[in-house]
């Protein structure tokens, strides 16, 4: 069987897990820590870069970009995350880099950063209290790009058009990460929360709902689906 490389936090290992249950791959999941990491990842990944897929032949698939396309590619078929038109899919590839860097940057990777990473640190690594600067910074954020969201969704069925595609789980890895800390405004958001709820609901979520950090369990809602 396939295994995935993965941090349960990290948005591109969420996105990786959500996409191999959409295509209905089964894989056996080794987690890495970021403030710690297994010579194994370094062996496979030169870069320590999450996500890597390794295949049964040994073969492996570093980082979001590459696996996405990947996985498309071999595992695609009875459902394609990247469908449409070549306009389509360049959309769809313009959203997932919107949250892949612009969102990651500005909101994901400080809060990831702070609220957990720094915890598991030694003071000698940037370890300690989180800098409430960059959490204040990343909260204040979050909320021009749930507004951004709320357009998308308005706009059409899913976010890059009528079906769910790559755009979808990217959005939904880095908000189901912030929901996991209880930083996301919900209530702020009714149109997102509805979108959220929708691909919550898919079975494929179900491998994120499980997910518990030693020592930093999820917001009460996170699992609930009636949230």
């Amino acid at each position: 069987m396939p295994k995935l490389l993965h941090f349960p936090l990290d948005p591109y290992s969420r996105r990786s897990r959500l996409a191999l249950a959409e295509y209905g791959e089964a894989c056996t999941l080794a987690e890495e820590r970021p403030w710690a990491p297994t010579q194994t990842l370094f062996d496979y990944n030169p870069s320590g870069i999450l996500p890597v897929f390794i295949e049964d032949t040994g073969f492996a698939v570093c980082g979001i970009e590459a696996l996405s396309e990947y996985l498309e590619e071999t595992r695609g078929g009875r459902l394609n995350l990247l469908p449409g038109s070549a306009l389509q899919r360049a959309e769809i590839r313009r959203l997932v880099a919107w949250f892949d860097v612009k969102f990651y940057t500005e909101v994901s990777e400080p809060l990831i950063s702070e609220k957990v990473l720094r915890r598991f640190l030694s003071a000698d690594n940037g370890g300690g209290a989180p800098d409430m600067a960059r959490v204040r910074q990343a909260r204040h954020l979050l909320k021009s790009h749930l507004d951004y969201v709320s357009y998308l969704v308005e706009e059409n069925s899913w976010l890059a058009g009528d079906d769910l595609s790559l755009a979808d789980l990217a959005a939904a890895a880095h908000l189901s990460a912030i929901d996991y800390l209880g930083d996301m405004p919900w209530a702020e958001h009714p149109v997102v929360k509805s979108w959220y709820q929708r691909i919550k609901s898919r079975p494929s979520f179900r491998v994120l709902l499980q997910d518990n950090i030693a020592a930093m369990p999820p917001a009460a809602s996170y699992a609930d689906l009636d949230f």
